[in-house]
């Protein structure tokens, strides 16, 4: 048995390595959804399409994970966890690298949606794989680890891909992401510890978890959260072109990535014990970053500074909520994640298809109110949450 078993085994230790290279996979993960929002321009004039068919590019990935994250969650359990992400590791990189070799919408968007099925599973199952290799105590840790590269693919990676697309073709950008991700299954064939599945019982039906008061309220601040910060994320170029902001999109990438990586080195620390603040927290940083674009616009310094605050209150979004719902459950956590991820999913194709709209009609800083109007809630219902937030 490697060494990287042996320490998955002995669950009184953290095996660092292992969450690291599960890091990786939720890396790669948010890359491959959200990877056309940096390179949208380019996209909608090579393939000649608007800018609701380009956010459709991510909102239909956000769909395909949404619809069919419960029912293949569910019908996966009983899978070995390290052939099932192998799988949809090859799903990802197969997706990616024939999108990227092709300049036709429509199979593109079928791609896309491939994406979308694998994300759907990979989403839920690798944070209660990963759990299951930690006792108890280290759960909220071992979650913050793993989200951890959903935060540093947008913060780090992000800012390359975009570059990568920009300097040499958003083409070259989804064939090199796919390279990437054949890398990291090469190296999953060799770290992962292998893991069996689990039997769906009725009471871990997900039915069943939907009748949990605190597993409703974890999901209502899940769907406030996404469609507030994606709604606003999925455009981020116009919003970007709209405040006029000096350095353009790879600066305020790089600010917000800041601002991510930050707090989400806080979630690794503070999750298991200071769930609630730090769930407020973030709803009221997303609330006085989108303040600071309203009533500064573009103003260098202070708009730079706005991005570094979103980031900050973006960076945990994944870890806090999947930690929350997987709080309330003892066992079938995968089910119980696949519902949060699910509803995770289905808000970003909310916001994604409400802020198209939007932007129809009105000017990007639209996308601003919206992210306001729907976070003061979620700051509310956090704060009363202390049962669902322990």
């Amino acid at each position: 048995m490697s060494e990287q078993g042996a320490a998955a085994e002995d669950k009184d230790s953290f095996p660092w390595l292992i969450m690291i290279l599960m890091s990786s996979v939720t890396f790669v993960g948010i890359l491959s959804e959200l990877m056309p929002s940096g390179v949208l321009p380019q996209m909608m004039a090579d393939l000649d399409i608007s800018e609701v068919q380009g956010g459709n590019l991510v909102g239909y990935y956000a769909i395909a994970s949404a619809i069919f994250a419960i029912p293949l969650v569910s019908l996966t359990m009983q899978f070995n966890r390290k052939v099932l992400l192998l799988l949809l590791l090859a799903g990802f990189a197969i997706s990616n690298i024939i999108a990227g070799l092709l300049l036709n919408y429509t199979i593109i968007i079928i791609l896309r949606v491939i994406g979308g099925i694998c994300a759907g599973v990979m989403w839920p199952m690798i944070a209660a794989y990963g759990m299951r290799l930690v006792n108890k105590k280290q759960h909220g840790k071992a979650i913050a680890v793993i989200m951890a590269g959903n935060t540093l693919g947008i913060s780090l990676g992000m800012p390359v891909v975009t570059y990568i697309g920009n300097e040499f073709g958003w083409q070259t950008e989804f064939i090199a992401l796919g390279i990437f991700i054949l890398v990291i299954a090469l190296l999953c064939i060799f770290m992962l510890p292998s893991t069996p599945g689990e039997k769906l019982t009725k009471s871990s039906s997900p039915f069943a978890l939907l009748k949990i008061l605190e597993v409703l309220i974890v999901l209502l601040l899940t769907l406030l959260g996404v469609s507030a910060h994606y709604g606003v994320y999925v455009y981020i170029t116009s919003l970007v072109e709209e405040i006029d902001l000096a350095g353009g999109i790879e600066g305020a990438q790089l600010l917000f990535g800041a601002g991510s990586l930050i707090s989400v080195l806080l979630a690794i620390k503070y999750t298991d014990k200071h769930l609630r603040l730090l769930t407020v927290t973030m709803f009221a940083l997303l609330v006085i970053s989108m303040a600071v674009f309203i009533l500064f616009g573009g103003t260098v310094g202070i708009s730079h500074f706005a991005f570094f605050l979103w980031g900050l209150s973006f960076g945990p979004l994944v870890t806090l909520f999947q930690a929350a719902v997987s709080k309330q459950v003892e066992k079938a956590k995968d089910v119980a994640t696949s519902v949060q991820s699910s509803t995770f999913n289905f808000s970003i194709m909310l916001a994604t298809s409400g802020a198209g709209l939007l932007l129809g009609l009105y000017s990007p800083m639209v996308l601003t109110y919206m992210a306001i109007a729907l976070a003061i809630p979620g700051i509310v219902i956090s704060f009363f949450a202390k049962k669902t937030l322990r």
